[in-house]
């Protein structure tokens, strides 16, 4: 089987979600599975080392140019799959399934499979995402293909399969629900009393600051002006409420940061550093507006907080964490003022949440469906 990728550049979130889940179904559900990726032709020496780094048997190919001439990159991979035969492709994204389904058509091979990662076509449309007006006017088209004559269906959320069902008429029982999962650095954190200590030294902060972790992008859809009077109302309080931004550094945390100098610090490390510093934090920040994209989202980094200890703040309606966070008591709901009192976190929570988020958003937790996916692409 192929997992296929296209115009998606090796970062984090590609690892935690593309190379680590091939590993995890070539060890752990013996998938045969080969990584197949498209990628832009800027720094593509690099990029192609990396993923040949995590998995050296990958097929690392030139997509075109632009990402809307994807249909020209279909010959390319038309051609690979005459040499190497595969029966099925499980494919990342819409445009991934759409290159896929075209393949079926021409008989070479047998089953595809949607890798469904969001709500794309509502994505590009509540934040105006910049892409080529003809792509954008057929992104829906090419979502409900994906949707509606795929084999097999992963929806990251259960509220995703429900948008499926409502938007493009999918009434099928070929899907399973995988949230986005940890990736391995995460999920094996050792939580202790001196992880915790030893973080807050080296990153300045006290044993009595109580540290409020922002983790991730402030693009639009990550709401950061719903973001920013929650912080405030913390940081007006008291002076030991901190601000931890991980993220690159820009025009709101700069803002904030003017306005709270001593008590906001923006950090922008590598993926692998993250959970270390998060084990110096004592609540995760997932506080995002009412829209279609967040009402089906599966944000890698709830899982994140929860494996480093954290409580999550979260906004209500974000995929089927909100209520994930009300019936698993970790967290609180973030709807309006009056904004709930936060203290430091214990090390009985930190190792309860630690051991939730394995029990629940590991790829070991979901081994289950991901042998059921496999099972509906066979052939």
């Amino acid at each position: 089987m192929i997992y296929l990728t296209y115009a998606e550049p090796p970062s984090g979130v590609y690892e935690s979600q593309v190379t680590d889940v091939i590993r995890f179904m070539n060890e752990e559900c013996d998938a045969g599975t080969r990584l197949v990726a498209f990628i832009s032709l800027r720094s593509f020496g690099e990029k192609r080392k990396w993923i040949k780094e995590k998995l050296p048997d990958a097929v690392v190919l030139p997509m075109l140019p632009k990402a809307t001439w994807w249909r020209f990159n279909i010959f390319f991979l038309a051609l690979l799959c005459f040499f190497i035969r595969p029966k099925s492709i499980l494919a990342r994204n819409v445009i991934a399934a759409n290159m896929a389904l075209q393949l079926k058509k021409f008989g070479l091979i047998k089953k595809v499979g949607f890798d469904g990662r969001g709500a794309i076509a509502a994505e590009w449309k509540e934040y105006d995402v910049q892409v080529d007006p003809s792509w954008k006017k057929q992104i829906a088209n090419l979502e409900k293909n994906a949707v509606i004559y795929a084999d097999a269906r992963l929806g990251v959320s259960a509220q995703l399969i429900l948008y499926w069902k409502k938007e493009y008429g999918y009434h099928g029982k070929e899907h399973v629900v995988i949230p986005c999962t940890l990736n391995s650095d995460f999920s094996t954190m050792n939580i202790t009393p001196d992880s915790e200590n030893f973080a807050r030294r080296q990153y300045g902060y006290s044993p009595d600051d109580i540290i409020l972790a922002y983790s991730g992008s402030t693009a639009g859809w990550q709401s950061f002006q719903i973001v920013k009077p929650f912080l405030q109302h913390y940081l007006k309080k008291a002076p030991r409420y901190k601000a931890l931004f991980l993220a690159k550094d820009e025009a709101n945390i700069r803002e904030l940061r003017r306005e709270f100098p001593d008590q906001v610090q923006q950090l922008w490390v590598g993926h692998l550093e993250v959970p270390s510093v998060l084990a110096a934090c004592d609540l995760g920040i997932l506080i995002r507006e009412q829209s279609v994209t967040n009402r089906v989202a599966s944000p890698t980094k709830f899982a994140e907080y929860l494996a480093a200890g954290l409580p999550v703040a979260i906004s209500e309606n974000l995929g089927d964490y909100s209520e994930f966070v009300v019936n698993q008591n970790c967290g609180f709901i973030v709807a309006n003022p009056p904004y709930p009192e936060i203290d430091k976190t214990t090390f009985a929570t930190r190792k309860r949440l630690n051991q939730l988020v394995i029990e629940t958003s590991t790829k070991h937790a979901c081994k289950t469906n991901y042998r059921r996916l496999l099972d509906l692409l066979k052939v």
